[in-house]
């Protein structure tokens, strides 16, 4: 695998990466994950680092001009364990990973197979790296239809990227395979978590009891939706409703918190910073409710299937991404309707009856339809595939 990445962060791709190759592991293959110097190792993994930049010492999430040096080092990176390794299958992650990938397949004449997780001129845009008035805009995306047109396999998490690889970028139907992003039953399980667990994690936060209590978890970005989570937390207050919300996640923990006061809701709101995925199951358990204020129509959105697995009923703007993991059971609420969400929100908060009711729905969906052990074997069906056929 090629993770043009600081492999493992807990957050978003990182977490499908490392379940995948949990998975695969599972069923005797061997992984070599081969990504960027820094991110935190992991029990069990064989993960390959490039060397370090001598004059970036950080690297910040997302888009970045700093970006060119570190994939330079990891197609260097790539080019070696492969020459070494000689491996069977190149499984790419992102679009860097999938040109240094083709590369790599075109040397080795090896299969690629592009885990596609999101559009990589939207999400330059997404992260203000990109505007739709710029002059790169039409290059950024012919490269983009370059590098989607060169594996052998494309594995997308979503329908809507799928429509969007095959009408916008023109790639061949055959070679695109749903591949959902999936969750872990195991450790995302509810019944695993005692009361007293919950209760203990809510003082520790100085969150009451008999509080509804809201909970999110992912990156603190604005294309995230988080404005708009402080947004209803102020209407919330407002309305003298009993609500607080428990935000978890990073980067800009600072900037949130300090718009949060700004807006008065230093009693109503708490920001844990980066909470190890190991956690995250424990963390989110002791909420009522979860939320997402998400617009992306191309990138995943795993976020959502860790609440499903714990029965957490979802308030989430209406996209088809949301659509696909939650079915008939989201509580659905119109894109940036800011109002729609409060308002979903008091009514999850006034009917405990439909919260648990929700609850059960969405933890039965998971077992349907979102485990790891299943994508695996798709996983595996398309390497012996592709294997097949070289």
């Amino acid at each position: 695998m090629i993770a043009p990445t600081s492999f493992f962060s807990d957050y978003g791709g990182h977490i499908r990466i490392m379940e995948e190759t949990l998975a695969l592991q599972a069923l005797g293959h061997q992984v070599i994950i081969v990504t960027y110097y820094k991110g935190r190792d992991l029990p069990g993994f064989d993960i390959r680092r490039t060397a370090p930049i001598p004059y970036r010492v950080d690297y910040e999430v997302g888009s970045s001009r700093h970006k060119i040096v570190f994939d330079i080092y990891l197609a260097l990176k790539s080019f070696w364990v492969a020459l070494k390794e000689k491996p069977d299958v190149i499984h790419a992650h992102m679009h860097e990973g999938t040109l240094i990938g083709w590369v790599i397949s075109t040397l080795f004449r090896k299969p690629l197979v592009f885990d596609f997780q999101g559009s990589l001129t939207a999400e330059m845009i997404d992260h203000n790296f990109l505007r739709h008035s710029s002059p790169f805009h039409r290059i950024i995306r012919r490269t983009e239809r370059f590098i989607n047109q060169r594996p052998d396999v494309i594995l997308t998490s979503s329908g809507r990227a799928h429509h969007s690889l095959h009408y916008e970028y023109r790639v061949p139907d055959e070679r695109i395979k749903l591949l959902s992003d999936c969750v872990d039953v195991k450790r995302f399980n509810p019944d695993i978590f005692t009361p007293e667990s919950k209760i203990a994690i809510r003082k520790r936060y100085g969150i009451g009891e008999d509080q509804i209590l809201v909970v999110y978890l992912g990156l603190l970005t604005d294309y995230q939706g988080i404005p708009y989570l402080l947004q209803v937390a102020r209407q919330l207050k407002d309305q003298g409703e009993n609500v607080h919300f428990l935000i978890m996640g990073f980067p800009d923990v600072d900037k949130y918190q300090i718009q949060a006061n700004d807006m008065g809701l230093a009693d109503c709101t708490t920001f844990t910073g980066k909470i190890k995925y190991e956690d995250a199951p424990h963390m989110l358990s002791c909420g009522d409710i979860a939320i997402t204020a998400k617009i992306s129509t191309t990138e995943g959105s795993g976020k959502i299937l860790n609440y499903m697995a714990l029965g957490l009923p979802v308030v989430a703007f209406d996209t088809p991404v949301h659509r696909e993991y939650l079915g008939d059971y989201g509580v659905w609420v119109e894109p940036h309707d800011v109002d729609g969400l409060t308002n979903a929100v008091v009514a999850l908060a006034h009917d405990p009856g439909r919260r648990e009711t929700l609850s059960k729905q969405l933890r039965q969906r998971i077992q349907d339809h979102f485990t790891w052990p299943v994508a695996a074997k798709h996983i595996e069906e398309t390497y012996f595939s592709l294997r097949r056929k070289s």
